[in-house]
């Protein structure tokens, strides 16, 4: 399967809010000691099917955040959303993280663990039953995730690559 659908958006005209996932202090062993800095892993979407993560680094938290923030409104991504929950189910790799989203019926909420949260509902999905596998990291969990909500296809798009009309999509 081919990532043609991954559709990058212009940061200037939506409002975006932010998560901070993750941070960590970081430590630098030098010649006159340990040297000390931060780095946040950060989420931003507009909980209306963008979303986008970014990694900052810096002596200071604040700093950290900020950089992070600045990051992730450049890699932002559009997801199709179907009634609120993901169209289909979805394997999401990246390096030693893996995740399965399935979607939910109403009212079931969002399923899921905490760096995975933080990205599905910065991207506004409201009822999904969400699976981290493999590892807990926040960096490889966050990335799977944002990986399989790449992969995920709306019924449209499947009729439009196909080339058939969108009811034969769903009646075979």
């Amino acid at each position: 399967m081919s990532t043609i659908n991954i559709k990058r958006v212009k940061t200037s005209e939506i409002e975006l809010k932010d998560r901070l996932v993750s941070i960590q202090r970081v430590a630098k062993v030098t010649k006159g000691g340990r040297t000390f800095s931060f780095s946040a892993i950060v989420v931003v979407g507009d909980e209306n099917g963008i979303v986008g993560y970014g990694l900052g680094k810096a002596k200071e938290v604040t700093e950290a955040i900020a950089k992070g923030i600045d990051d992730a409104k450049k890699n932002l991504v559009k997801v199709p959303l179907l009634k609120g929950t993901v169209p289909h189910e979805q394997i999401g790799k990246f390096s030693g993280g893996f995740v399965l989203i399935k979607p939910a019926a109403v009212g079931t909420g969002v399923i899921a663990g905490g760096a995975m949260r933080a990205v599905l509902e910065s991207a506004g999905v409201h009822n999904v039953l969400a699976k981290s596998k493999g590892s807990s990291n926040p960096h490889n969990v966050v990335k799977a995730t944002v990986d399989a909500l790449t992969k995920m296809r709306d019924a449209y798009t499947v009729a439009q690559q196909r080339g058939v009309d969108l009811n034969k999509v769903f009646n075979g």
